[in-house]
């Protein structure tokens, strides 16, 4: 089981390159023509849900950086975090169902897949933000009982 932990770490390193391959759909439309954005978007919006959705392997246990370490150390701005990513995660899900089911042929038709998935990968990153908020909270000081 010790073994475990550490590959999980390695394999959440995939999410980089993934973002890049994100990045290139974005950066693509600029170099072959507007007329194949929402594709190119849409593809784009697929390899960030799956990058954030590689993210989510890494080790809980430790935050990145300072800034991170701030947010999760303080249970209001924690608490605030949470809420952002939890609101974001049901619009890309509602938004991507919503276009995959219902909506006519246009941009949210397009576009509905990648918004799907990057909400799947939002659900992900909720799961270890909820866990990062748990490690690292800082509980306020409670008086002892005599």
């Amino acid at each position: 089981m010790g073994k475990v932990k550490p590959l999980f770490q390695v394999i959440s390193y995939l999410q980089y390159p993934l973002l890049l391959v994100a990045l290139g759909y974005m950066a693509y439309p600029y170099f072959a023509g507007f007329d194949r954005f929402w594709t190119s978007a849409n593809n784009a919006l697929i390899f960030a849900g799956l990058g954030v959705g590689f993210s989510t392997l890494q080790d809980t246990g430790t935050t990145q950086n300072e800034f991170s370490r701030k947010i999760w150390q303080s249970p209001r701005k924690g608490m605030i975090t949470l809420a952002v990513i939890s609101a974001t995660t049901l619009v890309f899900l509602l938004v991507g169902m919503y276009g995959l089911y219902f909506a006519r042929p246009g941009i949210i038709k397009d576009v509905s897949f990648g918004m799907l998935t990057l909400g799947l990968g939002y659900v992900g990153l909720l799961k270890a933000a909820i866990e990062m908020h748990e490690h690292h909270r800082i509980a306020p000081e409670t008086p002892e009982s005599p």
